[in-house]
């Protein structure tokens, strides 16, 4: 099992299956209010380069019900922030913290912390990739398919770190997975070979329409990411068309699911309608970050 949680496809699917099994057993124990202080007494350092709602509440909240302290650290409020270098800020940590959980831009930065502190590290966002976003995901679809295995999933909008993180999900876990996006905006290119090499059941298309028909999950997230806004007019125009709407969602299989990562830009790239709809699992998504990175923080850390 690896140590650090960077990217999915660095993990098994048996590992991941692992992941899901803990899972479903800390959130049962704390519907039932059972204590499950698995990291009592160890210490997460929480880095964050982007700012962030769900992603700090839900680690902090995961430390503190397992038992731990999550430590809170802005860009600004670190050396790192005035330009110290990632493995003198990396080594330092090991010495303090039991493991790290870093929201940034840069993958490698993540990737190079990691090379130097011997201590778990966890990506909590990258531009490329939001690994625990996808198994919050997953075990969402889990809960409520049954499996997340023999579904089709439709992603529509920006070929962002969210598409591809679900484009890693469905080489390892082997569903079909229709990609939709405006010319100019498919993920990324590297990502798309490695899934392909590792044969991958993928369709991509300019065409939302032809990658809702019939799909089981729909999903979406903002048309601009954080550090994009400035391209948030010319996107508006490019996406036009690939909002995920009732129209979309009656393409879809009459009982499919709609997803979105949060935060969600109503009546852009995803209607009110649907948000408040009777296939949205938006917001179970949004609480299964807590309970699949309080599965992830007690496996690596544990």
């Amino acid at each position: 099992m690896q140590k650090d949680f960077l990217a999915l496809t660095d993990w098994s699917r048996e590992d991941l299956e692992q992941i899901f099994a803990l899972t479903v057993e800390l959130k049962a124990k704390q519907k039932r209010g059972e204590e499950h202080q698995l990291l009592k007494g160890k210490t997460l350092a929480m880095i964050f380069e982007k700012s962030s709602t769900r992603t700090r509440v839900s680690f902090e909240a995961g430390m503190f019900q397992l038992g731990g302290h999550g430590l809170f650290l802005s860009s600004g409020s670190t050396q790192m922030g005035r330009g110290e270098p990632i493995q003198d800020t990396a080594r330092c940590m090991a010495r303090y913290c039991d493991g790290v959980m870093i929201r940034t831009y840069s993958q490698q930065a993540v990737e190079d912390f990691a090379r130097y502190a011997d201590i778990p590290v966890i990506n909590g966002l990258t531009d490329l990739y939001h690994p625990c976003q996808v198994m919050a995901d997953l075990f969402t679809v889990i809960e409520h398919k049954g499996n997340c295995r023999e579904l089709s999933y439709c992603w529509i909008g920006d070929g962002n770190n969210m598409a591809n993180s679900w484009i890693n999900a469905a080489a390892i876990f082997g569903f079909e997975l229709r990609i939709a996006t405006p010319k100019g905006y498919q993920p990324d290119a590297t990502v798309m070979a490695r899934a392909e090499k590792m044969g991958a059941k993928i369709r991509y298309t300019h065409d939302p329409k032809e990658a809702a028909r019939g799909a089981m999950v729909l999903n979406t997230d903002v048309w601009a990411s954080m550090g994009q806004e400035a391209e948030q007019k010319e996107r508006e125009q490019a996406f036009k068309g690939f909002q995920i709407n009732a129209g979309i969602v009656a393409l879809a299989d009459p009982s499919c699911i709609v997803m979105h990562c949060l935060p969600a830009h109503r009546d852009e790239e995803i209607t009110n309608e649907v948000i408040e709809g009777p296939h949205s699992v938006i917001f179970d998504q949004a609480e299964n970050r807590l309970h699949v990175q309080k599965a992830i923080m007690a496996t690596l850390m544990g």
